[in-house]
């Protein structure tokens, strides 16, 4: 007997149809890979299981768990089952944590609602030794911002298993993780759900995870199943179309027209940024941290650069130095020609722009489209005529995609691939000569990603703006970057044209960042040899 069976799901929310007739099966220690672009119905398929619907939902079909009906349940009933026959890992873990709560209290409070007759206590330390947060190296009464982002998620990940759950759900789990902690995020989850004999319901964008974890995959698209199956039979078969583009987007690289790199945008030489840290004592003398140690950096007009590395390596404290938004202890950074840094004249910093991770997270969401993309003319002297500012953000928004109509509305009104677009014509609009994309696709589904990093690559050439890409996506720096630069530890470790670092990497740090990164041909081979 299946351990989760889904018949003929259908979700309207006021009144507009959300799910149409899905139907999904997982049996006991199987792990279902459900996968699709933003808007598919995944995650809405998911809280439909947990009976975590948003007001003016109305739901039909059937949704049975151990063969029992809980789609009939009530509110009480359902608050039995959440935590103890089901538990969920969401993709934020500083959202899904309380951070007025220590991860002690927090993992013992799942205990502690079930009524359980353990210790909470005790059996806190236990899932959280089982997430790999053993209590002598991670102790209880620690807070959430003193860990890092793969920290935080195994804090979830413990809240989720405190109980040994029937199933485990992972909604976009590893999305904002480096590769090494994305690695060994998806190993903990699959041998979690192994040892407790449980069913994982794995929703993700990424193809190469799935393949990777998954038994089986379903596909979805506006609200429906349109294929399913045993993973290596579907990929290589891929008998739907939907499931074809979301394949060819996954593996998808921006045509570019190789150019000689023109003069020198971006210098950066010997830069060393210290932090100082806390005394643990009164009269212990300040300690210092070296989160940037000794870096060299060049970037030519026209060329695109890529920064990888794991999380905490020293990648965002370059940036930002880069940006002008910190000092330095020494070293020289030069824009253009010219010492840059926090100090630098306006006119300075209209050559060097960025564009963020989460565009809604940096606009104002009460100021329309036109202000948004507007707003760097501050830094321009003498600042264009209203007129003339209208005029360019209009032109500015349909050489991204969009619409000269689209000045007119709010942040709120677009997709996520759409906002991004607005980031960037945001990024252009001082016709700047560097932009520094910080994990600028990351937050993306495939296709939207594809046609991105298309739009990046056409203005990267035609508009002959130098991009310093920064990215734990080790595919996307692949595909958009002229050389790489990899950093560990603060210092670059390895550096070189994209192709011959990803080809023959001569540091085990870069060896190690390459095979932590996810494959999709490599994850089907290995299915198939194992198959015989």
């Amino acid at each position: 007997m299946n351990l989760l069976e889904i018949d003929r799901l259908s979700l309207s929310i006021g009144g507009v149809p959300i799910l149409r007739d899905v139907s999904l099966s997982i049996a006991p220690g199987e792990c279902l890979g459900l996968v699709g672009e933003s808007g598919s119905g995944k995650s809405m398929t998911a809280l439909s299981i947990m009976k975590l619907l948003p007001g003016g939902s109305e739901m039909s079909g059937a949704i049975r768990l151990d063969g029992e009906l809980i789609s009939a349940f009530g509110e009480r009933e359902m608050c039995n089952l959440r935590g103890a026959r089901v538990g969920m890992v969401f993709q934020e873990p500083m959202t899904a944590l309380n951070p007025l709560k220590t991860i002690g209290e927090q993992v013992a409070e799942v205990i502690r609602i079930h009524g359980q007759s353990r210790d909470p206590r005790e059996a806190a330390k236990e899932a959280l030794a089982r997430a790999g947060l053993p209590p002598e190296q991670f102790p209880l009464d620690r807070y959430p911002h003193d860990l890092s982002g793969g920290q935080r998620q195994r804090v979830v990940i413990a809240m989720a298993v405190a109980l040994r759950p029937r199933l485990l759900i992972a909604d976009e789990p590893t999305t904002a993780l480096d590769v090494t902690t994305q690695a060994v995020i998806l190993d903990l989850l699959k041998t979690l759900a192994k040892e407790d004999g449980a069913g994982l319901l794995m929703i993700t964008h990424d193809l190469a995870v799935v393949a990777d974890m998954a038994d089986r995959i379903a596909i979805m698209k506006h609200g429906e199943v349109v294929e399913q199956g045993e993973t290596a039979p579907l990929f290589r078969a891929m008998s739907h179309p939907y499931t074809r583009a979301l394949f060819a987007a996954s593996t998808h690289r921006p045509e570019r027209h190789g150019r000689a790199p023109g003069a020198e945008v971006l210098g950066v030489r010997q830069v060393v940024r210290d932090y100082r840290l806390p005394r643990k004592r009164i009269f212990e003398a300040r300690r210092l941290f070296r989160a940037v140690d000794g870096v060299d950096l060049t970037i030519r007009a026209g060329e695109n650069v890529g920064l990888v590395g794991e999380s905490g390596c020293g990648k965002s404290t370059l940036s930002r130095a880069i940006l002008g938004l910190e000092g330095i202890q020494s070293g020289e950074i030069a824009l253009v020609g010219r010492p840059f840094g926090p100090d630098a004249p306006s006119a300075s910093r209209r050559d060097v722009q960025v564009v963020f991770q989460d565009p809604y997270g940096s606009f104002d969401p009460r100021w329309k489209v036109a202000d948004l993309v507007a707003e760097p003319f501050h830094l321009v002297d003498p600042k264009p005529p209203r007129a003339e500012r209208r005029r360019r953000v209009e032109a500015l928004l349909e050489r991204v995609g969009l619409k000269a109509s689209d000045a007119d509305k709010f942040p709120h009104e677009f997709s996520g691939g759409q906002r991004q677009r607005i980031a960037i014509a945001r990024a252009l609009i001082t016709e700047p000569k560097l932009v520094v994309l910080d994990e600028a696709v990351s937050a993306l589904d495939v296709s939207v990603r594809a046609r991105i990093l298309d739009l990046l690559a056409e203005l990267s050439e035609t508009l002959d703006v130098s991009y310093l890409f920064i990215s734990h996506d080790l595919h996307v720096v692949r595909a958009i970057t002229d050389r790489v630069m990899v950093m560990q530890k603060g210092r670059i470790v390895e550096a070189g044209e994209t192709e011959a670092v990803f080809s023959a990497p001569r540091h085990a740090y870069t060896r190690q960042l390459l095979a932590a990164t996810p494959d999709l041909e490599a994850a089907l081979a290995r299915r198939e040899a194992a198959a015989g």
